[in-house]
């Protein structure tokens, strides 16, 4: 583990992780681990393995005073250039990335990987989650979110969600939720940032493999046709009832606009790439200027898909 030792905080926070040796590191990056793939550090950052890791992280948080970033697979994260001053946890893949199926239930860890558990999904001659094949997200932040695509979304098969209360006293921090008690709406849900999801349960349908194939490669056909690759978050921005939030981008005249490495794609004007070796400041200006842009020329106020953490408040 590597010390600070100029922090009272991070100190603390670090006194209290000792026991996971070098799964813990001040100063760990954050940001080059989201799909921007730019922004800074947290004051510190743990992988964590079991509960028992999780409530050693709580406990930190409750010495420390610090807040806590919950990071999947990073890809609806933003990370400010001078970094996130709280503890960053990660879920290892290894212990929580199982699947198991059960007649038409699956039940995944966390940190799966949402075009993995579709594709399993329709080999194990189940239907229901081919539209994930395109989000690059984890069960966890797909479950937090509401992730959605294609027409569907995790609301529509999610049966319940195990989540680990990182604000709660012990023996009141892991707690199973039914899908209706997690209030899941158009890309969100009741699911807080001091919240971390260990695993997820789905109620799929029987299916025929080669149908879900099929599907599964039309999905991925129209996503590179339609949608750019490179360093970026996906969607930006909510799509405002009745209307698409790339088409007013592109109507407010922005596509292919550019702030420092930042830039609206030519591709699909709802999302923003950053270069390489690029700033995450620069990417949050720019989505800064597109929504008042948009709201000085269409009366629309976007709201963000894109969880932005360490910036200033606007």
């Amino acid at each position: 583990m590597r010390q600070s030792g100029t922090d009272p905080d991070v100190a603390a926070a670090l006194a209290v992780l000792v026991p996971l040796g070098a799964r813990v590191q001040a100063g760990g990056p954050v940001g080059a681990l989201t799909t921007y793939r730019v922004g800074g550090a947290a004051a510190v950052r743990v992988t964590v393995e079991t509960p028992a890791d999780l409530d050693l992280v709580a406990d930190s948080l409750a010495v420390s005073g610090m807040p806590a970033l919950v990071v999947g697979r990073g890809s609806n994260l933003l990370v400010a250039d001078r970094g996130f001053r709280g503890v960053a946890v990660l879920l290892d893949t290894s212990r929580f990335g199982w699947v198991r199926f059960d007649s038409s239930n699956v039940d995944a860890g966390a940190a799966v990987a949402l075009p993995t558990l579709a594709r399993r999904s329709v080999e194990a001659a189940l239907s229901g989650l081919e539209w994930a094949v395109g989000v690059p997200g984890s069960v966890g932040g797909a479950v937090r979110m509401n992730a959605g695509g294609h027409g569907a979304d995790m609301a529509q098969s999610l049966r319940y969600a195990t989540v680990f209360d990182l604000s709660a006293t012990r023996g009141h921090r892991l707690l199973r939720k039914e899908a209706a008690d997690l209030g899941l709406g158009y890309r969100t849900s009741t699911v807080s940032a001091a919240e971390v999801v260990t695993e997820a349960g789905f109620a799929l349908n029987e299916g025929e493999p080669a149908v879900g194939r099929a599907r599964i490669a039309e999905i991925v056909r129209w996503r590179r046709a339609n949608q750019p690759g490179g360093q970026n978050a996906g969607s930006v921005f909510q799509n405002p009832p009745g209307s698409s939030a790339g088409k007013l981008i592109e109507d407010a005249g922005l596509k292919g606009f550019r702030v420092g490495t930042a830039s609206v794609s030519t591709k699909h004007a709802n999302f923003i790439q950053a270069d390489d070796g690029g700033s995450a400041d620069d990417v949050a200006r720019l989505i800064g200027l597109v929504r008042s842009q948009v709201l000085e020329r269409f009366s629309v106020e976007l709201k963000t898909e894109v969880t932005m953490i360490g910036f200033a408040e606007p």
